[in-house]
């Protein structure tokens, strides 16, 4: 019996997290100006092949699908996820003239990301968040190397923003860059 209430927590907990992390990127990208990438962030993760391993793995203080990794070197979750939504970096990779190279993100997925980013940052860390808590992570994981140049710099100039000049400000450039952004597509 004992073993069944555990499972309902974790169930619970997992999905009070995801809840959480969606609540708060939906309220950081209204700030943006993107209000359907909001609304629809992260909805790929209510799929079964996401959540089950995602509530299996949960430990309430990081990505449960990081967790899967260590355990087994890969998480076919992650796989999933990160290619069926475009606020993560990972998924603008292309095979172009001969081999795997990243491709620069538009901005709004960029700018998703940066929500994304912060509101992971402020859901598993808690009542340790500092606004260099996002920049933080981006440099201890070393993944820059491995993005567009063009975004991995973008990603370091607006978090360290952030870490500067807190969220208020930041959101305020965010939502400038998409409607430029918007601008010059329309002229396109």
């Amino acid at each position: 019996m004992n073993n069944i209430k555990g499972k309902r927590k974790k169930i619970y907990e997992h999905l009070h997290t995801l809840h959480i992390h969606r609540k708060l990127v939906r309220e950081f990208c209204f700030k943006c100006g993107l209000y359907k990438q909001g609304i629809i962030h992260d909805l790929s993760k209510y799929s079964l092949e996401e959540l089950l391993p995602s509530i299996k793995y949960y430990q309430g203080n990081r990505s449960p699908l990081a967790y899967e990794k260590e355990l087994k070197g890969y998480s076919e979750a992650w796989l999933r996820h990160k290619g069926r939504n475009k606020h993560h970096w990972e998924y603008w990779y292309d095979f172009i003239v001969d081999r795997f190279q990243p491709i620069e993100m538009p901005v709004p997925y960029l700018v998703e990301s940066i929500c994304d980013r912060i509101a992971a940052s402020k859901v598993y860390l808690k009542d340790k968040y500092t606004d260099a808590s996002p920049l933080e992570y981006l440099l201890t994981k070393d993944v820059t190397d491995y993005m567009h140049p063009n975004t991995a710099n973008e990603f370091k100039r607006i978090l360290t923003y952030l870490k500067d000049n807190g969220e208020e400000k930041t959101f305020k450039m965010l939502r400038e860059m998409v409607q430029e952004d918007k601008k010059r597509r329309h002229k396109d």
